[in-house]
C-alpha cells in the first residue's frame, strides 16, 4: 500500500492518501490546480514536506532511482533522450510483446524518436513504465492525444496492471474514463484534494 501523509509544498495540500495493491485512484480538476504537482511530490521529483512510503519503505530512506522503479511517474508529455525508440528500453523484448496490445507495429522500436506522434509517444512511455513492474503507477492524462478505440485498448493494459496487484494514481480530464477505471474518486481545486461526489 502507498501511504501519503501530510505531504505538502508551498500553495499546495496538505495531502492525505492511502492506495491499495490493485486500487485505481481518480483525480479530476481544472489545470493549473495542482495535480501534476501531486503526482510529481509522490514521485518525489519535486521538493516537499511530509512523507510518502511504500508498505514500510519511505521515500526518503530509499535512493531516488529506487524510488521511481517502485513509484513511477508517466508525465503527460514523456522524455526521451536517445535518437531510436528502441534505445529507451531496458528490456526491448519485452516491449515488443506489448506493442500489439496498444495498437503499436512490430517494428515501433525500430523507428527515429523524431518519427513518433504524439499519441505514440503516450503508449511507448505508458509501455516503458508498465515492463519495470512498478508498485505504483502515476498517470498524468495517458490517453489525452488517443482515439477512443486506442484509448480503450491502453484501459485494458491498465486493467492487466491493476489485476496484478499494481496501485494506480490516475489523473484525468476525462471522467468517464475514471469512472471506468477508478475505485475512488477525487477533485483537485486550490491545491486541496476532495473526495468527489457520487
Amino acid at each position: 500500500m502507498l501511504v501519503i501523509e501530510g505531504l505538502r509544498r508551498l500553495g499546495f495540500g496538505p495531502f492525505a492518501l492511502e492506495v491499495a495493491s490493485g486500487e485505481c485512484i481518480g483525480i479530476a480538476g481544472p489545470s493549473g490546480a495542482g495535480k501534476s504537482v501531486f503526482l510529481r511530490m509522490i514521485a518525489d521529483l519535486d521538493p516537499h514536506d511530509g512523507s510518502v512510503r511504500l508498505d514500510e519503505a519511505r521515500c526518503e530512506a530509499m535512493p531516488a532511482p529506487a524510488w521511481r522503479r517502485q513509484v513511477t511517474y508517466l508525465a503527460a508529455e514523456s522524455g526521451w533522450w536517445a535518437d531510436r525508440v528502441g534505445e529507451h528500453f531496458v528490456d526491448p523484448a519485452r516491449a515488443r510483446a506489448l506493442l500489439p496490445a496498444v495498437g503499436m507495429a512490430a517494428d515501433a522500436l525500430d523507428w527515429p524518436v523524431t518519427r513518433l506522434s504524439t499519441g505514440e509517444r503516450q503508449r511507448l512511455a505508458l509501455i516503458r513504465a508498465l515492463i519495470q513492474e512498478p508498485r505504483v503507477l502515476l498517470l498524468d492524462e495517458p490517453t489525452s492525444a488517443l482515439d477512443p478505440e486506442t484509448t480503450a485498448a491502453v484501459e485494458a493494459l491498465l486493467g492487466q496492471a491493476l489485476a496484478r496487484g499494481a496501485g494506480i494514481v490516475l489523473v484525468s480530464h476525462d471522467l468517464a474514463q475514471a469512472a471506468r477505471l477508478a475505485t475512488r474518486r477525487f477533485r483537485m481545486a486550490n491545491g486541496n484534494l476532495q473526495a468527489a461526489q457520487p
